[in-house]
């Protein structure tokens, strides 16, 4: 019976394509824009999925997020040191300062001038410096006046410039060399990050009275995170976060405080009724258009369960092959993104979880386009179609 659902299904190719290519767009539209979404999100919190060695972030308990950072004085380090279960807690400096390209050569001597993320690691033992190293080496950092820049950031500074060490940038009326490229996280905001010693960035950064951005805190082996980070809270009037716990923080705020989700909310919603009405549609055509076939079977004795089965048969058919089709398309939209270079798009990509939310959409839409037939044939008298 299975062979005779395919038949009739495959019978009129047009409208079979049609039902495919409907439930298709809808994962296609579902799964692309989930995938930005969850990207864009991430991309809030580049900084700290980069920085993975310390167990705990310290923060002044006003802080909002990542970016809106209230600076705390240096005496916090020590307050922070003295707390029991700590192994060790170094200093970090995140910020936006602007950033001009110096005087390299004629090409580049155009006035112009780019918001930069500046983050200062520890001096004595790097936490916080980036782990992979496109160009240059690690020690490198400890140089005079030495800076280590993201790759895509450098390729936005110098635009058709190829990968070079040496070429010097002025932060703050100061020169910064570059003396490592490296791979970091794309940021929420396309701006190029640029690591250097908390002690250099201090000197690029604009002047204000407290400069330390965030404690990065390491648990003595043995001790719990969250026992830590409420000893830290009950001891100091900071806010004391699992590294986990404080991705979900930052994440939470551009939830709640941006108009980003209620705008992919409401395109990852089209998808799904614009799936759900093209499928239902077509498949309750395709229906309707073989009922003279379902009633001749209902005559030779086939049960209505039988007929319900070639009828989910034909929708599982059209679910799978739709579904492949719209997260393949999805995955390509983003390697070719990748591919081309384009900013805003870097490092996007189709999570699993979202593969999942996009399977149980297109199964929803399978089902609600089947019920529509299910009942059709359900009600259907094999008298009538030799009428």
């Amino acid at each position: 019976m299975n062979w005779l659902a395919w038949k009739m299904l495959t019978g009129d190719r047009t409208k079979y394509w049609g039902i495919v290519f409907g439930v298709a767009f809808g994962s296609l539209l579902i799964s692309q824009q989930a995938s930005i979404f969850v990207g864009l999100m991430r991309r809030t919190s580049s900084v700290i999925i980069d920085i993975t060695t310390p167990d705990i972030w310290v923060l002044d308990e006003r802080g909002q997020n990542l970016d809106e950072i209230r600076p705390m004085p240096d005496s916090r380090l020590y307050q922070v040191r003295g707390i029991e279960g700590v192994e060790w807690a170094v200093r970090l400096y995140k910020g936006l300062v602007r950033v001009r390209v110096a005087n390299n050569s004629q090409a580049n001597d155009d006035g112009n001038f780019r918001q930069v993320i500046l983050v200062g690691v520890d001096d004595a033992s790097l936490v916080g410096a980036p782990r992979k190293m496109v160009l240059g080496s690690m020690a490198d950092i400890r140089r005079p006046d030495g800076i280590f820049i993201d790759e895509a950031g450098y390729r936005l500074l110098f635009p058709n410039e190829p990968l070079e060490l040496g070429r010097s940038l002025e932060m703050n009326d100061r020169r910064g060399v570059i003396v490592g490229i490296c791979h970091a996280h794309a940021p929420f905001q396309t701006f190029p990050v640029v690591y250097t010693r908390y002690s250099q960035a201090t000197q690029f950064a604009p002047r204000e009275r407290n400069l330390l951005s965030f404690i990065l805190v390491k648990a003595r082996e043995g001790i719990a995170v969250s026992d830590l980070c409420r000893r830290i809270n009950d001891s100091t009037d900071l806010q004391a976060l699992s590294t986990d716990d404080f991705f979900w923080f930052n994440i939470w705020y551009y939830i709640k405080n941006t108009g980003i989700p209620v705008n992919f909310g409401i395109t990852v919603g089209l998808g799904f009724f614009v799936g759900a009405a093209v499928a239902g549609q077509t498949f309750y055509l395709f229906t309707v258009e073989n009922l003279k076939q379902f009633g001749n079977l209902k005559a030779m004795g086939v049960s209505n369960w039988r007929l319900v089965g070639m009828i989910l048969f034909q929708a599982l058919v059209v679910g799978v092959m739709g579904f492949a089709l719209g997260i393949g398309m999805a995955c390509t939209f983003f390697v070719v993104t990748e591919a081309s270079g384009q900013p805003d798009l870097r490092g996007m990509y189709v999570p699993w979880q979202v593969i999942v939310i996009a399977a149980c959409a297109v199964s929803a839409i399978v089902i609600l386009a089947s019920l529509l037939s299910i009942r059709k044939v359900l009600v259907l008298e094999p008298a009538m179609v030799f009428k």
